[in-house]
């Protein structure tokens, strides 16, 4: 396939959106109020919702008249961190190199920003009737934190609900109508401490972590083994990872606490709730009795951290047809 050579505007645009270190621990605002000030430059009307502290937001531009069902072209800012990685160019400093643009961010995802924003001025001298939204977000790389405050602004300004969304996300040039669902989790276990010559004075977290882990382990096996399965992903079914752990102060102390964070995937239309029903009443059932007869204190706390459903599209959409004609 012939490669496609960017527009120098893109290029332009998306040098100085490189330029902004917007690792999700930052704050993204000097790159939103770029964003914001070149719509705004062009008579794009936008709005900035920002997260508790005020130090990162979303910002939303509206191409047209709020008269009709629109097209939103979404992204977001954040990117994540550079630390420690063998990086032989300065990563917030776009560097081309045989025919390629490197840099945090060139891909995933403000190479897509850039795009849409150098398509702007086409897209008002086309004078098209259907509406066209823009709606970069804050911290979608750790868990989606600014898009749903995207969203309630949008369903409380907007006339009209958008018809379509296209997410710029990088995935080879293939059109991807579907996702998995994701909600993150975090399991906060407390114990009680005693020394460890004198366990069965204590009730020790980092066990009642692994035992629940081990039970994590055994529904993923079952998802794996009995399904559902959905033949458009890679694995073709609903999945469950634990992915953090952290407990404990010394080998000879029984740990009084531990915290692990994990993560179920799910199949678009799966829903996640019986599934944290089942964790949750395994743990009410098995666990936390023999924890409580030993420390009346010690239990366990199931928390979300984040969440969002799956999604699939019916591939003969309006705009799955239209992504494919293009």
């Amino acid at each position: 396939m012939t490669p496609i050579t960017p527009r120098s505007d893109t290029v332009e645009i998306l040098e100085r959106l490189i330029s902004f270190d917007t690792t999700s621990r930052h704050s993204n605002l000097a790159c939103i109020h770029f964003i914001r000030d070149y719509l705004e430059a062009l008579g794009i009307k936008t709005r900035l919702t920002f997260d508790d502290a005020g130090k990162k937001a979303n910002v939303f531009g509206l191409l047209g008249q709020d008269d009709r069902p629109g097209i939103i072209l979404s992204g977001h800012t954040d990117v994540v961190p550079v630390d420690g990685q063998d990086w032989a160019t300065d990563p917030f400093r776009m560097t081309e190199k045989d025919g390629k643009l490197y840099g945090r961010g060139t891909s995933d995802m403000k190479a897509f920003i850039a795009a849409t924003m150098a398509a702007a001025p086409a897209m008002i001298a086309a004078r098209r009737k259907t509406p066209v939204c823009f709606a970069f977000s804050y911290d979608e790389e750790v868990g989606c934190l600014g898009a749903p405050r995207l969203i309630r602004d949008m369903c409380a300004h907007l006339t009209h609900r958008p018809k379509a969304c296209i997410v710029g996300e990088p995935t080879d040039m293939r059109i991807v109508d579907a996702h998995k669902g994701k909600t993150a989790m975090r399991c906060r276990i407390a114990g009680h401490e005693s020394h460890s010559a004198l366990t069965h004075l204590g009730v020790n977290a980092i066990e009642a972590a692994s035992e629940i882990i081990v039970r994590l382990g055994a529904i993923g096996k079952r998802l794996r083994d009995e399904g559902p399965r959905h033949p458009g992903f890679e694995p073709p079914y609903t999945t469950i990872h634990t992915g953090l752990i952290q407990g404990g102060t010394a080998l000879n102390i029984v740990p009084r606490r531990c915290e692990f964070d994990f993560e179920i995937r799910t199949l678009p239309g799966i829903e996640v709730a019986p599934l944290l029903r089942e964790i949750g009443d395994y743990v009410a059932r098995e666990i936390e009795p023999p924890m409580r007869a030993v420390a009346p204190e010690a239990g366990v706390v199931l928390e979300t951290v984040s969440s969002f459903p799956g999604l699939e599209t019916d591939p003969d959409a309006e705009i799955i047809q239209i992504a494919k004609a293009i």
